[in-house]
């Protein structure tokens, strides 16, 4: 997240408002959505007297993260749907202006893997293709009540554009195909859609995990045209 405060925060899962407390006073507006109807009626009685402050009840995989504008976006994600919130979170494009958000730690080190490591993925590949990525710290079970049973991790995404990455969509789909059987190989993966002919490259013959994300778009682009 850059260094001057943003005008405005989305925190996804406010939850009670420990964090909600300490944004209200910082950022000119915050927009905190939580699923559960109790929660959100004791952030907008906890915090009534905050204008700045909107609360949003419902599910932020339903919400329009884009509708308010340019944002920074902070939060606990829950984990059974973190990597969805990060793919919605990214889907804001230029409206993203940062985010940091507290993750389960397996998913920390997916996020932040380099090729050819075991966590590298097509998570990392969607990601680490418009945001720089970074671990600032851990968090342990004991910071929780009550405990989960794992890790915990704060990542923050910092935005970047591509000039080599005209059509991101079309990328990532064809992304998703690279990694759809992470053991085979390109020409295994890509021949339903593409044809073998098409796929006589001299990366056909290594897995998705053992190329960079350049090296994914230079292969794309030669199969487009």
């Amino acid at each position: 997240m850059a260094a001057t405060r943003p005008p405005r925060v989305i925190e996804i899962g406010a939850g009670a408002g420990a964090l909600t407390a300490y944004l209200v006073e910082r950022v000119p507006e915050v927009i905190a959505i939580e699923l559960d109807p109790r929660l959100a009626g004791e952030l907008r009685r906890r915090f009534a007297s905050q204008a700045g402050l909107t609360v949003v009840e419902g599910d932020v995989l339903a919400t329009d993260l884009g509708q308010w504008g340019p944002a920074a976006v902070a939060g606990n994600l829950p984990y059974y749907i973190t990597s969805p919130v990060v793919e919605q979170v990214l889907g804001m494009g230029p409206l993203l202006l940062g985010a940091v958000l507290l993750v389960q730690k397996e998913v920390a080190e997916r996020l932040t893997a380099a090729p050819g490591t075991r966590d590298y993925g097509w998570l990392t590949v969607a990601t680490q293709l418009s945001a720089e990525v970074q671990i600032l710290f851990g968090v342990p079970p004991s910071a929780f009540t009550p405990p989960p049973k794992v890790d915990s991790a704060v990542v923050r995404l910092a935005p970047r554009s591509r000039a080599d990455l005209e059509d991101r969509e079309g990328f990532l789909e064809f992304a998703r195909l690279c990694f759809r059987h992470k053991r085979k190989t390109l020409r295994n993966n890509l021949t339903p859609a593409y044809g073998r002919a098409a796929l006589e490259l001299p990366e056909s013959s290594r897995r998705a995990e053992q190329l960079s994300i350049e090296e994914l778009i230079a292969i794309y682009a030669r199969l487009r045209r």
